[in-house]
């Protein structure tokens, strides 16, 4: 964990216009605010579940989603609404989760982004191990018998790799050639499990020989590197040459949520990464020193997202909670229950 000789920046190799690279800024800075102002409200009491912070990490999901188009789908972590942002969730969506409002995308009956935006080609998330890849598959022959050329991004954390679901899934893809993008996002650690006693392999990134398909490592850290490589990886799959395996060198720098004290974290290790390695300052730094943005078009940016999320959280905030006969809908089948109470439940 020596200190690198000199700040890290990022790659200085891109495809990405100014004006590309000014919008990447502002949904990397959106996530790492967005994650912040979450905290701040769970501490204060208002949120009903648990929040899962990216910070460290956010690198991985923005520098990837935006190397999709509209039409391909993701399937991301609890660490990955960087993701969800490029594809146009909208925070409030996910406030409303989190205040558990009836107005909320699944009126409240989970209070984690556990949705979907078919149109915008979301799925949250149902596991972290590794089950949303037969997901995406599905998505992709349904696609493939539309005569659609779409390509679907699951992603997943290291420790899913060991999951009989996981094999299967890229299996699967890999032997129908589907443009499936798993992205394997090594941050360190499954839960409390350091990765040296996850897996015996070099890399996970060598796992894709196994299964004949590319295989891709990134610095998940360097925003740009993340770009490139899934631009690399989407052309690929949508070429017609099957899947594609991405193994993105992250860190996460809080727990597995907010209860998790990291105890299992040897000293030292997360301030270490926090001065030397964080995607955000990474970025700014590629972007102050290559004169694309300046100290104070970050502050406008940075003050013009703080507002955003004021509104954005104020308004979930403000809307009702749900009424407790909602919690029979899509959960029963209202047509044997008694006219009377089917007649409520139906009218809402």
């Amino acid at each position: 964990m020596d200190a690198p000789k000199k700040p890290l920046s990022c790659t200085s190799e891109t495809s990405l216009s100014n004006d590309q690279l000014a919008e990447l800024y502002r949904f990397l800075k959106l996530t790492r605010m967005f994650d912040e102002k979450t905290v701040r409200l769970k501490k204060q009491g208002k949120l009903t579940g648990g929040v899962f912070t990216s910070l460290g990490q956010e690198a991985t999901a923005v520098g990837t989603a935006y190397a999709l188009e509209e039409k391909d789908f993701i399937a991301p972590l609890i660490r990955d609404i960087g993701a969800c942002f490029v594809k146009g969730i909208e925070p409030r969506e996910i406030f409303l989760q989190y205040f558990g409002r009836g107005t909320a995308p699944s009126r409240a009956t989970d209070v984690q982004f556990h949705f979907a935006d078919l149109e915008k080609g979301f799925v949250g998330p149902i596991s972290h191990l590794g089950d949303m890849i037969p997901v995406m598959n599905g998505i992709l022959l349904a696609s493939r018998m539309r005569g659609e050329n779409r390509v679907a991004a699951a992603y997943l954390g290291e420790g899913a790799t060991s999951t009989g679901t996981f094999h299967e899934g890229v299996n699967f893809a890999a032997v129908q050639k589907l443009p499936l993008i798993t992205i394997i996002e090594n941050n360190g650690y499954a839960y409390s499990t350091p990765t040296k006693f996850q897996c015996a392999a070099e890399a996970f990134v060598d796992k894709a020989l196994g299964y004949g398909i590319k295989g891709i490592k990134v610095d998940g850290n360097d925003i740009i590197a993340c770009y490139e490589a899934m631009k690399e990886a989407v052309a690929h799959a949508r070429g017609g040459g099957g899947s594609v395996l991405i193994e993105a060198m992250t860190y996460r720098r809080k727990g597995h949520a907010e209860h998790d004290n990291q105890a299992y974290v040897p000293e030292g290790e997360i301030e270490w990464w926090a001065e030397h390695n964080d995607p955000v300052t990474r970025f700014e730094r590629y972007l102050k020193d290559n004169e694309f943005l300046s100290g104070s078009d970050m502050e406008a940016i940075a003050e013009e997202i703080r507002v955003y999320l004021d509104k954005e959280s104020e308004a979930a905030e403000s809307e009702p909670l749900p009424e407790p006969l909602d919690a029979a809908r899509d959960v029963f089948d209202n047509s044997v229950v008694p006219p009377a109470f089917r007649k409520k439940v139906l009218e809402r």
